[in-house]
């Protein structure tokens, strides 16, 4: 299969959260990224698209629809793209098992890496209370959170004149806030309870926008992150393990070193 000039190859590479469609998305970087990153199969972990912004007003600039375009090139060269919609672009859902184009449709997916291991792979809004029970409550929170991005971009122009580095205002407060962090935790728990059920050896999953990896309860526990506030995303090699990219530090390495290392600023698991 055709790949780009210099990518680095990887078995699979799982997405979320790009919110294409908002003023929030880092298109620029993930565009990077993608040119820098070719792989086998492609997951597209939910909210990729955020129908809750769209609908309240149309922004769609020529570089969302470019990450679009790079997304469906990498299927006209055989790339596997299966795209699990979320609650942002939960409109999909009512395709669910329908193939569009080279894209397939699914609620969740089995993925067996190259080890023999099974992942359950699932956006994970299915197991937010918040957006199950009481919706007018998650779009009020959505709502806070584009004032906190709204916040935040504006402090970053002001960091960048400085001389300063990127910082996510809502990352640091997740971590802060005693609530989110429970609420970061217990989601963690639900997620992994539900890979044991299903007899995976763990989950791979997006929604809450915290790109980790760890086996505290039982099972791999594995969030790609978001391409909002962190542009992170997972990537299995081929022999099996899993690599957590954080695309805007290695960037930032790579202006100081001039090249871009493979494995700096990464988080692997067997």
């Amino acid at each position: 299969m055709a790949q780009e000039v210099n990518a680095l190859r990887v078995r699979t590479l799982f997405l979320s959260d790009l919110h294409l469609g908002t003023k929030g998305c880092q298109a620029g970087a993930l565009l990077e990224f993608l040119k820098a990153y070719d792989a086998d199969t492609i997951y597209l972990v939910g909210d990729i698209v955020d129908g809750w912004r769209l609908k309240s007003g149309w922004y769609w600039p020529q570089t969302h629809n470019d990450v679009v375009q790079k997304l469906m090139r990498k299927v006209r060269k055989g790339a596997r793209l299966v795209y699990l919609p979320g609650n942002h672009d939960e409109f999909l859902r009512d395709y669910i098992g329908v193939n569009l184009g080279g894209i397939e449709l699914a609620d969740y997916a089995l993925h067996e890496t190259a080890d023999g291991k099974r992942y359950l792979v699932i956006h994970g809004d299915q197991f937010d209370l918040v957006v199950r029970h009481a919706r007018w409550l998650a779009l009020l929170g959505d709502g806070a959170y584009a004032a906190a991005l709204f916040v935040n971009t504006h402090l970053n122009i002001v960091r960048r004149r400085l001389g300063l580095t990127y910082w996510s205002l809502s990352s640091w407060a997740k971590l802060k806030v005693k609530n989110a962090v429970n609420y970061i935790s217990r989601f963690e728990e639900l997620l992994a309870a539900e890979a044991q059920r299903q007899e995976a050896d763990g989950v791979i999953c997006g929604h809450i926008h915290h790109a980790i990896m760890h086996d505290q309860f039982g099972v791999s526990y594995v969030n790609t992150g978001d391409w909002v506030e962190s542009c992170t995303a997972v990537v299995e090699h081929y022999d099996g393990s899993f690599e957590l990219i954080r695309w805007t530090e290695l960037q930032r390495e790579a202006v100081r070193d001039q090249s871009l290392p493979e494995v700096k600023f990464s988080e692997k698991a067997a």
